[in-house]
């Protein structure tokens, strides 16, 4: 009899109290928790959006409010002697969205008076900043003992003003003030933690507290977030083999397609690759292999900047490259959207150059990769019945059934969707969507565009066919031109020896339209 697996999974369980005391599944990250407790004080964490920030923060919370019972079992439960108990400030910036500086008020106030209610409150205390400084002493003045203050997703309300930086400047004023009381009160602190997913260059928390460590890129905490292959495998085990048996595969193949779309974060130079958790917890939940963590939205800012700076799409598939000095922080309306896409968790890093102190980045995983072109696509094509109805695997369908006809009239129609007002602008436009539109026929089947010197604009692979596509802009070439190269450059060479069928497909583009006008196939 096949046995079942029932055990809870903290899909979205944030709080560690209620993860503990209802059991769940807990992957242990304590021994990073007394690590930070004793061997420093002020602390910044950058992550991607559900990383497992709040839980860690909220794991905090449990340790300084002397909460031993909670750990029983747990790393810290071996290397904690004293478990004293500490007043505890806990700042949630997600408490809602922000449109304009009245919601980043009233963020402020809302936690505010939580602690208000517990520490008591000055009602001639209006300013927040004066008001977060006053409750900070009060803790300390009536408990004898230093003040722990977490702040969680400290940037949202820069984030989500990024499209209108009038609003996003006035934000980042009221917060200055407000993050700034953690250094005029540090007398008072005995812990601090702030965690977002970017590191804004212009807020005072990373100006005034020089101190201030920031062990986003400390390969000592590159595990503290998201689980590791290692974690995987010692906490997953029943969950890999009920997800194989329910998708009817093998236990080493689920654990290849695991990798393959959630894994490949790195958050230092030397450190192992990490799973995203949210992803992986929602898996192992559903039973099914989706795209969960890029489902809860992509900021739009993200893509139009993109555009408009014409960012070079391809080169995010591996060979994106960036001084360290830029990747650890953001400065707004700045002209450089990496490390934006870094610390968003839409790059990673893939390799270092200490001679150049550069980092090398892409795409993390398929989960990221093909989520992200699929978002940027319709940028490139906006409101036309082609992006509408289009999904890649229609493509893919033509190839796999040999209909190469249908392929071309589908591509045909695909570009012709494109707006002549925006395809006119550039042949680095046309270029893009190209790469895109392959790239994304790669969920489905292998493809390669695009991706080497000596190579066709792309190959396609089928089970039975590889298809070798080469296309030529009108005045640099013909499409009996593109079969011809196709020829006398071997692209298909390497796969004479199998028992595929080789197919060539030239391509003639207008120049005046950027439309297909013409195209050859042979084979």
């Amino acid at each position: 009899m096949e046995m079942v697996n029932n055990r809870k999974l903290p899909v979205g369980i944030q709080d560690f109290e209620d993860l503990r005391t209802t059991g769940y599944l807990y992957v242990d990250k304590t021994a990073y928790i007394y690590r930070m407790a004793t061997t420093g004080k002020p602390y910044f964490l950058a992550r991607p959006r559900r990383f497992g920030k709040s839980l860690l923060l909220s794991t905090l919370k449990a340790y300084f409010l002397g909460k031993k019972e909670l750990f029983d079992g747990l790393a810290i439960a071996g290397l904690e002697k004293e478990w004293t108990a500490y007043p505890v400030f806990h700042l949630d910036m997600n408490v809602t969205g922000y449109l304009n500086l009245d919601s980043l008020y009233t963020a402020l106030n809302f936690n505010l008076k939580l602690l208000e209610e517990e520490w008591g409150k000055d009602d001639d205390e209006k300013d927040p900043a004066i008001r977060f400084q006053t409750l900070i002493r009060r803790a300390y003045v009536q408990t004898g003992r230093k003040v722990v203050i977490l702040i969680d997703e400290y940037d949202k309300p820069l984030l989500g003003t990024m499209d209108d930086l009038t609003v996003n400047d006035d934000m980042r004023k009221v917060l200055k003030g407000f993050y700034g009381v953690l250094k005029s009160a540090d007398a008072y602190l005995r812990f601090v933690s702030l965690t977002g997913v970017t590191k804004f260059s212009q807020v005072s928390v990373f100006s005034d507290l020089n101190h201030l460590s920031d062990i986003s890129f400390d390969n000592e905490y590159a595990g503290i977030c998201g689980i590791s292959e290692t974690e995987l495998l010692q906490y997953f085990q029943p969950e890999i083999n009920t997800l194989a048996n329910e998708l009817g595969t093998s236990y080493n193949r689920i654990c290849s397609d695991l990798k393959q779309r959630y894994d490949g974060y790195h958050f230092s130079k030397q450190s192992e690759g990490m799973y995203n958790p949210f992803s992986l917890l929602k898996t192992f939940s559903i039973k099914e292999l989706r795209d969960y963590w890029f489902q809860t939205g992509t900021p739009t800012f993200l893509v139009q900047m993109l555009k408009k700076m014409q960012f070079d799409i391809p080169s995010m598939e591996k060979d994106v490259k960036c001084p360290a000095r830029a990747i650890t922080e953001y400065r707004v309306g700045g002209s450089d959207p990496v490390p934006l896409l870094y610390q968003s968790g839409y790059l990673t890093i893939k390799d270092y150059d200490a001679k150049r102190e550069t980092y090398i980045l892409g795409f993390p995983n398929n989960e990221v990769k093909y989520g992200f072109l699929y978002e940027l696509l319709p940028a490139f094509m906006p409101k036309t019945n082609v992006m509408s109805e289009f999904y890649a695997g229609t493509f893919v369908d033509d190839l796999q059934d040999g209909n190469v006809e249908s392929f071309m009239i589908r591509l045909k129609a695909f570009f012709a969707g494109i707006p002549y007002s925006l395809n006119n602008k550039t042949e680095k436009h046309y270029q893009t969507v190209f790469y895109l539109l392959f790239k994304l026929m790669g969920q489905f089947v292998e493809v390669e565009p695009q991706s080497a010197v000596g190579r066709a604009d792309a190959i396609v692979k089928t089970d039975d066919t590889v298809y070798a596509f080469e296309f030529k802009l009108t005045g640099n070439g013909t499409a009996e031109d593109a079969l011809k190269q196709i020829g006398e450059k071997g692209y298909l060479i390497p796969f004479t020896a199998g028992k595929r069928r080789l197919v060539k497909i030239g391509a003639e583009f207008s120049k005046k339209t950027r439309g297909l006008s013409r195209y050859l196939i042979e084979g």
